[in-house]
């Protein structure tokens, strides 16, 4: 059918089917290599892989998954009994703790966020400043870190050997230690099945036309166009991130002694104040956002970067000024929260008690 009739004769399709074939009719940009249509071949690197990497010792098995996912839950690992990976990376809260910075042991106030552990598995570092190499070594860091779950590791090795979590172990990793390593092998497998892949993004790339609203296929178009939103140069295809660091003119990085990020780990100029790049799918469940938490909603951010940062000393050069109008910020942050896979019910697992 022609685009001609479809405007005389509008009733003959329903809206969204019409307001969808109009708005497939330019690409985002001339220099962007992707053409904004559902479905469209160009788009398919968006879409994550079937299943993340893993270790070659640490294949995910369903005795894996089902130990790591009690030890996850267990607030027995943390010195005062209270304190587990799920209270600052928690299924109610976008797998975050909904707080502009963490709090540790004895509830004290960190200088970051609790980044989201959704989709790390296909990160290739771990943390805002990447100082761990896999989700494995990611696992063990906050039990040894005296300011956060401050792990009694005698006490540690006391509970993973009670009846319950010795059986676990022994199925799960047959002639392997009973130990925090083996443990962080195990909540490991259980965070390599926290995906995100099935959002209304990824049905429109598999051409389902109705799958995003208009102003949401405008958000995508501004957000991969280099003249305008110019987000995919970090967050880039398929997890929407570039497993980059960069410093983003934060206001915090203002203050005196500021946190220097990736720039502590590799002292490279260019890295100071540089933060990872976190993923954006499912990015509408856990705000706050940035490694400080300053912004509070996903409009915040956006008119974070269409300013340009807020401190330009050591400026990332990928950040400058858009000159969005408000319209288009709206389109992104639409497009945005177009990145949420449907939410489940999750059922929390039951904890061996002797």
């Amino acid at each position: 059918m022609k685009l001609s009739q479809l405007l005389v004769k509008p009733t003959l399709l329903p809206l969204s089917l019409l307001l969808g074939s109009l708005i497939t009719i330019s690409t985002a940009s001339a220099d962007s290599k992707y053409v904004a249509q559902p479905g469209h071949p160009s788009l398919q690197e968006w879409l994550l892989p079937d299943e993340p990497p893993y270790p070659a010792d640490n294949k995910p098995s369903p005795a894996r998954i089902a130990l790591g996912k009690q030890l996850y839950f267990d607030p027995r690992i943390g010195r005062d009994g209270n304190m587990s990976c799920a209270t600052c990376h928690s299924p109610m809260l976008g797998w975050s703790d909904g707080l502009p910075t963490a709090k540790g042991f004895k509830s004290q106030v960190l200088g970051r966020a609790s980044p989201v552990i959704t989709n790390t598995a296909f990160n290739s570092l771990q943390m805002w400043d990447g100082r761990k190499k896999s989700l494995e070594d990611q696992a063990t860091g906050p039990m040894e870190a005296t300011v956060e779950m401050n792990t009694d590791m005698i006490a540690l090795k006391r509970l993973l050997n009670n009846n319950g979590y010795r059986e676990a172990f022994a199925e799960a990793y047959p002639g392997e230690p009973v130990d925090a390593t083996t443990a962080g092998k195990a909540i490991a497998a259980f965070e390599r099945t926290i995906i995100s892949n099935n959002s209304a993004f990824d049905r429109w790339v598999k051409g389902d036309t109705n799958a995003m609203s208009v102003q949401q296929v405008q958000g995508f178009k501004l957000f991969i166009d280099p003249d305008k939103g110019n987000c995919e140069v970090c967050h880039s295809a398929p997890n929407f991130t570039d497993n980059g660091f960069h410093n983003v003119g934060l206001a915090s990085y203002g203050k005196e002694n500021p946190d220097m990020g990736r720039y502590a780990q590799k002292p490279i100029r260019i890295l100071k104040g540089a933060f990872k790049t976190p993923t954006l799918r499912d990015i509408e469940l856990s705000a706050p956002y940035f490694h400080d938490g300053s912004s509070s909603t996903l409009m915040e951010a956006v008119q974070h970067y269409n300013r340009g940062g807020e401190v330009k000393q050591d400026l990332s050069p990928n950040i400058k000024a858009l000159k969005l109008n408000q319209q288009e910020m709206e389109a992104i942050v639409a497009f945005l929260k177009a990145l949420t896979t449907p939410q489940k019910p999750f059922k929390l697992p039951l904890l061996p008690l002797e």
